[in-house]
């Protein structure tokens, strides 16, 4: 969930709205997961992959959208602390971090030429993502591939935060 308004004019009830749906929800997934996940590895069978969204908004400045990438940046922070804790447990927590990806969330700025040109036109793929760009990594991450592969992000944006 996005929020964008000026930092002056942003309402609390529009962060806590923002924190609850992109910070809040994360903890109570990665939480009842992870107690499921931990439930399991004192039967035996250790193992298992939290994964979750973030954004490259949590890396860079995010203007008029300030509560979108602190709770990106937290989600973070979420998944290094859970990495470390529930490692010997064999449960891995990492994060993908997509840019600009044609969504339902980003039609407006899709259909805005001068967006468009500024932000696209500096991805040096010269496109929007789509879902599909990142569901390798997911599946990667998600898999027994990744079992040594713990409390990292990625980003995949096109190039868009190297350029």
């Amino acid at each position: 969930v996005g929020g964008g308004a000026p930092l002056i004019e942003q309402t609390t009830e529009q962060w806590r709205k923002v924190t609850a749906v992109n910070l809040d929800a994360v903890f109570w997934t990665f939480r009842e997961a992870a107690r499921h996940m931990v439930a399991r590895a004192e039967e035996g069978d250790k193992g298992g992959s939290l994964l979750v969204t973030s954004s490259v908004s949590a890396i860079h400045g995010a203007p008029q959208n300030q509560a979108y990438a602190a709770t990106k940046a937290g989600v973070l922070a979420m998944v290094r602390g859970t990495a470390v804790e529930l490692a010997r447990h064999g449960i891995r927590a990492n994060a993908i971090l997509p840019g600009w990806i044609a969504t339902e969330m980003t039609e407006r700025l899709q259909n805005w030429d001068a967006f468009n040109d500024k932000a696209i036109g500096r991805v040096p793929m010269r496109r929007w993502g789509e879902g599909e760009d990142f569901a390798g990594m997911a599946v990667y991450f998600a898999s027994d591939a990744s079992k040594f592969h713990t409390g990292d992000s990625v980003v995949i944006d096109g190039g868009y935060s190297i350029f």
